[in-house]
C-alpha cells in the first residue's frame, strides 16, 4: 500500500451504520503507529486495490495468524452499494491466494452487514462461527467466514 493511499483511506467517511468502518485521522494513525500508520505493517500486510486507471478502489489487509490468513478490507464509500463488490473481492482473493496458496483464508464481518455477507458468499466464503466482539460503539455480533473455493 502506498503512503498516499493510506492517507486517503483515513479521509473516507461512510454513512451510518457503516461509519463504524472509518479510521482515525492519518496524522493520528502515524503518531500512534497503528495499522497502516505503521510503515512496517503497511508494507507487510496491506495492499491497495486499484482499477485499470490506477484509481484507488479500496484496500485489504492480509493478516497472518496461526494457520490462517485473516482478511480485513474496505472499499471506497462512494463506490459501495453499486454492484462492484464481487469484482473488488475477486481482486483481493486473487492476490491473497497468490501470496498464500496453502493457507486457510477467513474474515470477520458484522452480522448485520447483509450487503457484505452476500458479496463474500458470491466469491466463496461461508459462515463458520458467530461471536460477540467489542467495537468502538460497544459489543456487536460478528460472523467468521472462511473461504471455501469449491463454492465458487
Amino acid at each position: 500500500m502506498k503512503f498516499e493511499h493510506a492517507a486517503d483511506i483515513c479521509s473516507w467517511r461512510y454513512p451510518e451504520p457503516y461509519n463504524i468502518y472509518g479510521w482515525l485521522p492519518w496524522e493520528q494513525m502515524v503518531q500512534l503507529g497503528v495499522e497502516f500508520g505503521d510503515t512496517h505493517i503497511r508494507e507487510q500486510q496491506y495492499i491497495s486495490i486499484v482499477d485499470e486507471r490506477d484509481r484507488l478502489w479500496g484496500f485489504a489487509q492480509l493478516f497472518p495468524m496461526e494457520n490462517v490468513i485473516r482478511l480485513g478490507l474496505g472499499m471506497r464509500p462512494d463506490w459501495c452499494g453499486h454492484g462492484m463488490g464481487k469484482r473488488f473481492m475477486t481482486a483481493i482473493m486473487e492476490e491473497a491466494l497468490r501470496r498464500y496458496p496453502d493457507q486457510t483464508i477467513d474474515l470477520e464481518v458484522l452480522s448485520w452487514n447483509e450487503r457484505a455477507i452476500r458479496t463474500y458468499r458470491k466469491v466463496g466464503f461461508c459462515i463458520s462461527d458467530c461471536y460477540e466482539k467489542l467495537t468502538p460503539s460497544g459489543p456487536e455480533m460478528f460472523y467468521c467466514m472462511v473461504y471455501t473455493p469449491t463454492l465458487t
